[in-house]
């Protein structure tokens, strides 16, 4: 037996302790509820988490294990998706319903279960079942390993800003309605600022009084601003009067710092941001604006918030801003087009260089027979001109206990057969109909270009991918060229996200090494596209070893 000297083993317990404590074990419950909530005038019940609209702040560090136990106390079957966390061999936790597990029934609880590896910064976690997420959203702030620093100034304060949608009306009724007649739900009433959806001439009082959400500053201070975009169907414009932002991590990676004074999110996304107060003391106006350049209906209406200096005199004037033009395409494509990796040493933009598997995805609309529907049809969503089917058994389960009948793997790479993509489209609008599932072998090297089309309209689509942080290394408008566009690919240090927007029109290129086994959805982040079939999955295999394959599935898993 080796001997160890006491001073020797007080000298190794110093070293080992930080490793020890640096990584704890967090416990939340979530109860789904119903809470009666009164916006716009009008009262209704909505779904929410433990009573709160915005839902509570999921805190932890970069490397803690989360357990979450979903009790569902309402009569909906509920999931929670924890949006952009990586979930690396825990698919099972993803929470997309009958993709990775089967929703949690009225009556019923289940434990989320998921380390934050190799993660820092700001998601959000929401429903993923139904339209639920309307109300069943909130925040992730994961800050960094103790002692570890962020990579740009240190803030003085932290706020999360959670961004969303309002319905006056039922929104599940809403859906089932559209759904049966075959046309596109409704708009929303309004936008929403941590659940307030800011002064409206035609309803003055509101919560928290007619000005709506308030961001209380103190002078000569620096504050990061945790924006997460949780709108079902709207990107989104926000500015703050008189205050450039700086903008330093999207979707949880650290990018090179950049100023602009309007930020560009689309849902799903978030963006932290710097804000220094640093002007007179006095109240000024924050925007939330929506962004649309084709002809399609959305909330055109800009809610509003303030950010109030706390030594400013009552009757200090107000500091406006004007928002952008709901067809600000040059203010969203300069946004986008600045953001970068950081790309340093501690934080590397590991871009793959090589492509095992290079895939092509049409996104877009198409137009199927519906006998029940009012005009004898309806829109569906489509990739690679496929409608996706959502099973009644998780595909997750399918494919790890072999269960046939479920799925097919045969996704098409690349559409079934050419036309002018970014065109009017094809005369036949029709499209096929299945529960199909691209395979991926372990540690791969994928690329996909996202290509918009113009069947009905083009539309900027904002598609994420579960399981995932990808690159997006090139995008364009019209039809993607493989033979010219790839030149002009960025491999260096282009951004890395989880949520990513195709412009109208045009294409996206993404990048991902797929080091994660078990079954991802992809899907279009408007939540009526999604309703509509523009999604599908990934299978990625296991690799040699235990340390290479998923998981084993939870005991409480729920049943179908």
């Amino acid at each position: 037996m080796v001997q160890i000297s006491w001073p020797r083993a007080a000298v190794l317990v110093l070293f080992i302790l930080p490793v020890l404590v640096d990584a704890r074990v967090r416990h939340y419950k979530f109860n789904i509820v119903a809470t009666n909530v009164t916006k716009l005038c009008s009262t209704k019940p909505i779904v929410t988490v433990n009573g709160q609209f915005p839902g509570p702040t999921l805190y932890a560090r970069e490397g803690d294990t989360v357990l979450v136990k979903v009790v569902n106390h309402v009569k909906y079957n509920v999931t929670i998706h924890w949006h952009g966390v990586r979930q690396l061999r825990t698919g099972w936790n993803d929470g997309p319903a009958y993709i990775t597990q089967c929703p949690i029934q009225p009556r019923q609880s289940f434990v989320y279960n998921f380390t934050l590896t190799g993660q820092r910064g700001t998601l959000l976690w929401h429903a993923h079942i139904l339209w639920l997420r309307a109300t069943v959203h909130g925040a992730i702030v994961i800050l960094p390993k103790l002692g570890v620093s962020y990579p740009f100034p240190k803030p003085d304060k932290e706020e999360v800003i959670v961004l969303g949608e309002w319905w006056k009306s039922d929104v599940e009724a809403m859906v089932d309605q559209s759904t049966k007649v075959g046309l596109p739900p409704n708009i929303s009433d309004s936008h929403t600022i941590n659940g307030h959806t800011g002064p409206l001439a035609s309803c003055p009082s509101l919560q928290g009084g007619a000005d709506g959400y308030r961001l209380q500053v103190d002078t000569g201070k620096r504050y990061l601003l945790r924006i997460i975009n949780a709108a079902l169907n709207e990107d989104l414009f926000v500015k703050v009067a008189g205050h450039p932002l700086t903008v330093v991590e999207v979707d949880a990676v650290y990018t090179k710092p950049f100023k602009t004074d309007t930020i560009f999110i689309a849902p799903g996304q978030t963006t932290n941001v710097l804000l220094t107060t640093d002007k007179r003391a006095g109240t000024y106006l924050i925007t939330v604006s929506p962004f649309m350049d084709v002809p399609i209906p959305v909330d055109n209406r800009t809610t509003t918030a303030t950010l109030h200096y706390n030594n400013s005199l009552a009757a200090t004037a107000l500091t406006t801003t004007k928002p952008p033009a709901q067809n600000a395409t040059p203010i969203a494509t300069s946004y986008l087009d600045s953001l970068r990796s950081l790309n340093s040493k501690e934080y590397p933009a590991l871009v793959p260089q090589n492509v095992d598997h290079s895939l092509f995805f049409t996104i877009g609309v198409g137009v199927n027979p519906c006998p029940s529907c009012l005009n004898g049809s309806r829109v569906v969503g489509v990739m690679n001109n496929i409608s996706f089917v959502m099973p009644t058994v998780a595909l997750l389960q399918a494919h790890y206990y072999n269960i046939s009948g479920i799925y097919t793997a045969d996704f098409p790479g690349r559409p079934i057969f050419a036309y002018n993509y970014s065109g009017p489209g094809p005369k036949n609008l029709q499209t096929m109909n299945g529960t199909r599932l691209y395979q991926l072998p372990y540690n791969s090297s994928v690329q996909i270009v996202l290509q918009d089309t113009g069947v009905i309209s083009p539309e900027s689509h904002p598609i994420h991918l579960h399981g995932f942080n990808f690159f997006a290394v090139g995008k364009g408008l019209g039809n993607y060229n493989p033979a010219s566009d790839p030149a002009n690919f960025n491999l260096v240090d282009p951004v890395e996200r989880n949520t990513m927007s195709v412009p109208t029109g045009g294409w996206t290129a993404i990048r991902f090494k797929a080091d994660n086994p078990g079954v991802w959805f992809l899907h279009c982040h408007f939540e009526v596209h999604t309703t509509w079939g523009l999604k599908m999955a990934f299978i990625v295999e296991n690799g040699k070893g235990p340390e290479e394959s998923i998981l084993p599935p939870p005991k409480d898993l729920p049943k179908c």
